[in-house]
């Protein structure tokens, strides 16, 4: 293939872009700024979903005022605040404490409504699998869980997987419009690590034979056009990644590696033993 499924996005104050991206719809920033400094632009003919990782700041998008919006400290820190910033939006961000660490996902929209804070509170939670690849999540702007909140395509998420497992395993891919068993998206992880020296591997392969087993670290972001994926965490590190989704539709729908898919059937069983 003539391109990369993976890079580290730089973490420099001001905004920072992804230096490779082979996905037509998805893009991610990293926005990081000390108190009171301040970044300014156009969300385009894109919405945006800015995640506050940590710290705290106010938003001025179009005519609308959000302030100090934020306040876990960081990613290992509690559910997150985020901000809907719709297409064709002047934005200015204000750190009201610093850094404040801002992800800033988005996708091509043309839905024409006001931006929106999402506060903790409406932000499920909960488990997925067993064992040793069960791992919690938070979704954050999702058709299931928020169904009140508009977004043209935009699924986002986070995951957090503990010390030795794995997460979304068993693998599966979003790569056909297959409904309901498959909804065709791509999708990015943009990953943190608790301690930050720490790491996990991220797998990506597709059935026509392409690999690949990247090493996530702090600010690592593997991007998925295509192909099933599953994440592992090292032994003594905890893993989290900030997930999201864009496609033709806002409907999520996946299908499971076949050879793999038996795996997920135990999670019954073993949460009944208590795993």
């Amino acid at each position: 293939m003539d391109y990369r499924y993976h890079c580290d996005i730089p973490a420099e104050n001001g905004l920072n872009a992804l230096p490779v991206n082979p996905c037509r719809l998805l893009d991610l920033s990293f926005l990081k700024l000390d108190a009171g400094d301040s970044w300014s632009g156009e969300s385009g003919e894109r919405e945006i979903l800015a995640v506050i990782l940590g710290g705290r700041a106010t938003f001025t998008v179009g005519d609308h005022k959000f302030a100090e919006i934020g306040g876990r400290a960081d990613v290992f820190s509690g559910k997150p605040h985020s901000v809907y910033i719709p297409a064709g939006s002047p934005v200015t961000v204000e750190a009201a404490s610093g850094p404040v660490e801002i992800a800033l996902p988005s996708a091509p929209s043309d839905l024409a409504v006001d931006p929106y804070v999402i506060e903790p509170a409406q932000v499920a939670a909960g488990r997925w699998g067993a064992a040793n690849f069960g791992r919690t999540y938070h979704q954050i702007l999702t058709e299931i869980s928020q169904p009140d909140l508009p977004a043209r395509r935009l699924i986002v998420g986070e995951t957090y997987t503990p010390s030795g497992n794995w997460s979304t395993y068993p693998p599966h891919r979003h790569a056909f419009d297959n409904l309901p068993a498959e909804a065709q998206h791509e999708e990015m992880y943009y990953f943190r690590t608790k301690p930050g020296d720490g790491f996990g591997i991220s797998r990506v392969y597709t059935d026509d034979g392409y690999e690949e087993n990247y090493t996530a670290r702090d600010h690592a972001v593997q991007m998925m056009p295509s192909g099933y994926h599953t994440v592992v965490s090292a032994p003594g590190y905890t893993t989290y990644y900030l997930w999201f989704l864009a496609g033709t539709q806002r409907t999520q729908g996946a299908t499971e590696d076949a050879d793999l898919a038996w795996v997920g059937r135990t999670v019954p069983t073993l949460r009944d033993l208590g795993l």
